[in-house]
């Protein structure tokens, strides 16, 4: 490892040093007045009210403000605490040393930023499609052990994951997670992960568009909403960069204006037919816009578009959420979903099949645990930390926001009517499409307290000015419903449920749009780092032609699923769907096995349970749900069983089964679940050998082996930045201290704030 100098080994003559002094710093974060003692008692104790009135107490009904308070204190706790003894004990960052962003400045892929912005970007990068979905489809078996694994899950594992993989990244020139394998693994390990990475991937940013797309999809006021954050923050790019470098507060201020602007308009134009009519797009130019934006918003310099248009998009993530959180605090809805209902031990959910575990803890994929935030985290973000220790705000914070955002959304799923939920969460094949069909079905599920009419589901369907509410799955028009139930009691009344249900269905498609930009930048270094083991120069991230070739070959990939999904849908993103939410979770797997073999090698012997224990319990979580997928005998959850199921019935003549009306659909759901099934065995062989070889790699190196150091040199920092959310009295006064010394040096000035 590299020597750690001191302040005055790295201060330029003249300079102020580059962080407050080590000893200034721990001093000020140890000392506990009794103002700290008693805020944070405060918050252990609403912690602990709202956790025991969610997991003991149980009464006819449960009020979601406990939700709220529940999630909120314990994410308090575990930044606080559990964060920094990670950070203390495990990584051990110094901010006196400079980071890529700062050493390697090219002024396109490595940009030092602002660490608010970075937050907003990297937040609204990796929150997409599966903080929303997942939590409103595990729903079905209860408000408790969704809850349990997002909060929980996501303190021990999913946050834990981010900031280990962005940290290591960071220290190693912002290499992808698949380089960090193959450096760390060796050739059958790496290979193995670089494989694995690339292919999920594609998988993964191509849903996320159709997600978007099918969201915009007859929807002007969306098109319109979502397409003005473009011009926005281009707007705000070269005011940043140009205008007012480093007023992070006045972009704030223009952008946030413009954003609430582009949605009253969206509104406006939505009402106007003529005007409605040149923003009413098919799926079809939906998803050639899409793959069009993706690829600009990967070759252009990242300051440009997607910094500052994921730092708007944060805006609209978290205020919208924290709406909703104030919302719930408010009218305080009851929850009538049990803490385990009827389905939570049964295999035979209307709304997903299979039991418990593991299917539970792979459905909710994002909001605890997310490999697709791994590749964020080691792609596009390492490469703009201005600190080291602003890791931990960006990379542990980010996905505890993350989390909130699951949490509100089971929120909105368990508080809407348990028969709305299941007559919106199940299929068309068994509620035929209408209010009657669905009353029927959902009225004989047996399940306790449920009774629905089909008055009542065309009620709903006219209050949010929708045509039908029956079976529209994928959990963003439940999240809707249910949004828009609680905030009309908020603010507006029964005059504005149809203004927050189409507002909630554009947030969405906001939502999950920022993850298909920066997934597919992420995933263009993907591709240069693997190729660059072949051929060194498309490890070149400046080389142009490489650039726009990676990005072409990328986007191809993902667009090509894309535009099957939306033109033939049975044989097209389905067959790949359920794929996601293991495929995403072995990623997570892959990337803590990764970590597990850094820490090692870097001696911090003491520290591996950190890691060891998530990811022993994913790999458990994830190999047997592939497992399931492979060799279970029941059609409704094993690929291979229901490939034989629908294979026997076309040799036997039938015409249709299942969800197949037709022969043709018969023969699409033979392929898919060929494709599902051989995938489902490609991805989990993968995942196994990169696990076994970091854990021999682990063992080896604690049983005395030669340790591995592929960390980049030690460059000296030569720039300032705060670490946190809050400013600390000492970093003010070293804040201050460049001040005046930008004040006499205005040339130094503004190449630190253009980051040049």
């Amino acid at each position: 490892m590299s020597p750690v100098p001191t302040n005055e080994d790295v201060r330029t003559e003249g300079w102020p040093p580059p962080a407050v002094d080590p000893e200034r710093r721990e001093a000020h974060d140890r000392a506990w007045p009794l103002s700290k003692i008693l805020t944070w008692s405060v918050v252990a104790l609403v912690g602990g009210v709202a956790w025991v009135m969610l997991a003991l107490v149980r009464g006819e009904t449960v009020n979601a403000i406990w939700f709220v308070f529940a999630a909120l204190a314990t994410y308090a706790i575990a930044y606080r605490f559990y964060a920094t003894y990670i950070e203390d004990t495990l990584l051990r960052p110094d901010d006196r040393r400079a980071t890529p962003a700062e050493y390697a400045a090219d002024g396109k892929d490595f940009v030092r930023t602002d660490r608010r912005v970075l937050f907003g970007h990297h937040f609204a990068a990796i929150a997409g499609a599966g903080p929303l979905v997942g939590p409103i489809l595990a729903a079905q078996m209860g408000y408790l052990p969704s809850t349990l694994w997002i909060i929980v899950g996501v303190i021990l594992a999913g946050a834990v994951q981010d900031y280990l993989v962005l940290f290591f990244s960071m220290r190693r020139g912002g290499r992808s997670i698949g380089q960090m394998a193959k450096d760390e693994l060796g050739t059958v390990g790496g290979a193995a992960a670089l494989v694995a990475t690339l292919t999920i991937m594609l998988i993964i940013v191509a849903i996320l568009a159709l997600v978007v797309v099918n969201s915009l999809g007859d929807s002007p006021w969306g098109v319109f909403s979502v397409g003005m954050t473009i011009p926005i923050a281009l707007v705000m790019g070269v005011y940043m960069r140009f205008l007012r470098p480093g007023r992070v507060g006045e972009v704030s201020a223009i952008g946030v204006v413009l954003l609430l602007l582009a949605i009253v308009a969206g509104g406006w134009i939505n009402a106007n037919p003529a005007l409605a009519s040149m923003f009413h797009l098919s799926r079809g130019t939906l998803a050639w816009a899409v793959i069009v934006y993706g690829f600009v918003a990967a070759v252009l310099p990242v300051w440009i578009l997607l910094t500052p248009r994921d730092y708007l998009s944060t805006f609209m993530k978290i205020g919208t959420i924290a709406l909703l959180a104030v919302g719930i605090v408010v009218v305080r809805p009851e929850i009538h979903t049990p803490a385990f209902t009827e389905l939570a031990f049964r295999s035979d959910g209307p709304v997903f099949s299979g039991p418990l575990f593991p299917f539970l803890f792979v459905t909710i994929a994002c909001g605890a645990l997310s490999g697709f935030h791994a590749t964020i985290a080691s792609g596009t973000t390492p490469k703009l930390l201005e600190k080291e220790r602003q890791a931990k705000m960006v990379g542990y914070a980010g996905m505890l926001a993350e989390s909130f955002v699951a949490v509100m959304a089971l929120v909105c799923a368990v508080s809407i009517d348990r028969g709305l939920y299941f007559a919106m969460n199940s299929s068309p094949a068994v509620t035929q499409g209408t209010v009657e069909g669905a009353a029927a079905f959902v009225n004989n599920l047996g399940l306790m307290g449920v009774h629905t009419t089909p008055d009542a589901l065309a009620a709903t369907a006219q209050a949010v000015g929708e045509p039908s509410v029956v079976s529209r799955t994928g959990g963003a028009p439940t999240m809707a419903i249910g949004l828009a139930q609680i905030m009309h009691q908020f603010l507006g009344g029964s005059a504005l449920m149809g203004f927050w249900y189409h507002f909630a269905i554009m947030f969405e498609a906001l939502f999950i749009l920022t993850s298909v930009d920066a997934g597919t930048r992420v995933a263009r270094f993907m591709l240069q780092d693997a190729l660059g083991n072949v051929w060194p120069k498309f490890a070149d991230l400046d080389w142009t032609l490489g650039k726009w070739l990676c990005t072409g070959v990328m986007v191809a990939g993902w667009g090509s699923i894309l535009l099957l999904g939306v033109h033939d849908p049975l044989g097209g993103i389905n067959t790949f769907f359920p794929l996601f939410g293991i495929a995403n979770q072995l990623l997570a797997a892959i990337a803590l096995a990764v970590c597990l073999a850094i820490a090692a090698h870097m001696g911090r012997r003491r520290s591996l349970w950190i890691i060891a224990a998530p990811l022993a319990f994913v790999s458990a979580v994830t190999i047997t749900g592939s497992f399931y997928k492979i060799f279970s005998s029941v059609p409704a959850i094993g690929y291979w069983a229901q490939h034989r199921a629908f294979k026997d019935a076309l040799a036997a003549g039938k015409t249709q089964l299942g969800t197949a009306k037709t022969p043709e659909a018969m023969e699409a759901v033979v392929r898919n679940t060929f494709v599902q099934g051989s995938l489902s065995i490609l991805f989990v062989v993968l995942a196994i050998v990169v696990i076994v070889v970091a854990v021999v790699r682990t063992l080896q190196t604690l049983r005395g082996a030669s340790r591995i150091d592929t960390e980049g040199p030690y460059v000296a920092s030569r720039v300032f930045a705060p670490a946190g959310f809050v400013t600390t009295p000492p970093e003010k006064e070293l804040e201050r201290e460049w001040e005046a010394f930008y004040e006499e040096h205005p040339d130094v000035a503004l190449a630190h704030r253009t980051g040049h």
